[in-house]
């Protein structure tokens, strides 16, 4: 039946997904490059953590010594990840550690930012935080030619549309891949351009991210990917 082969394609993707992967990603900001961003995936049954440390590199390091780290918790299941907590955190800025807490029983976002605690209504199946959003794909059977997104940061939530087209062949410095290029569709006064280019032939990941906001582009480029079943 096609509810069946629907499990199956599910469970296929699920069994194709790492359980270890690591990251290495340059990082340029308006063309100069500005440091690294290390990934790291992790699954323990259906649990999963995924985490990402962006610092400085060679002179910029004296400027910002810092870094910055993202973290996402939850449960992997039949449709892919369902995150249930998210942090922003900031080594030269304890005091701005933002939290969201996904509660799927209650369908709400709770958040802690600065002392402060709110919640917000309105949780969607299939809500992705602002870095599992960038690893779903590694858990689609076939990937769509649109998505559409319920993305929380640390603050608030955004709704983002994406169409897909073939990216053909890309060169990053982590080598030569063939690439499937996801944009974001943007509405009227929304300067946020997001476009990742994903890697079929890598499960999916993300082989370059670029965001532009603000006449500020960020552009992230694979140099290494490793991974264990």
């Amino acid at each position: 039946t096609l509810l069946l082969a629907a499990s199956l394609f599910a469970a296929s993707a699920q069994a194709a997904a790492p359980q270890q992967m690591s990251l290495v990603y340059e990082l340029y900001r308006n063309g100069h490059k500005l440091g690294q961003v290390t990934d790291t995936f992790t699954r323990n049954g259906s649990h999963y953590t995924l985490t990402s440390e962006t610092r400085a590199t060679g002179t910029m390091k004296m400027l910002w010594p810092g870094s910055i780290r993202l973290e996402s918790t939850g449960e992997v299941t039949g449709k892919g990840l369902r995150p249930a907590r998210f942090q922003h955190a900031r080594s030269d800025a304890p005091h701005k550690l933002a939290t969201a807490r996904l509660d799927w029983k209650q369908g709400l976002i709770a958040y802690q930012y600065k002392g402060k605690s709110w919640q917000v209504n309105g949780l969607q199946a299939g809500t992705q935080d602002q870095l599992s959003q960038l690893y779903q794909f590694m858990f689609m059977p076939t990937l769509p030619k649109e998505v559409t997104l319920q993305v929380t940061s640390g603050r608030k939530v955004n709704h983002y549309r994406y169409s897909r087209r073939d990216g053909g062949r890309i060169q990053v410095p982590a080598g030569q891949f063939a690439v499937q290029e996801f944009v974001r569709i943007r509405g009227p006064g929304d300067d946020k351009a997001i476009t990742m280019w994903v890697a079929p032939a890598r499960n999916n990941v993300p082989v370059k991210i670029r965001v532009t906001e603000d006449n500020v582009t960020l552009e992230q480029r694979l140099v290494s990917y490793t991974s264990k079943q």
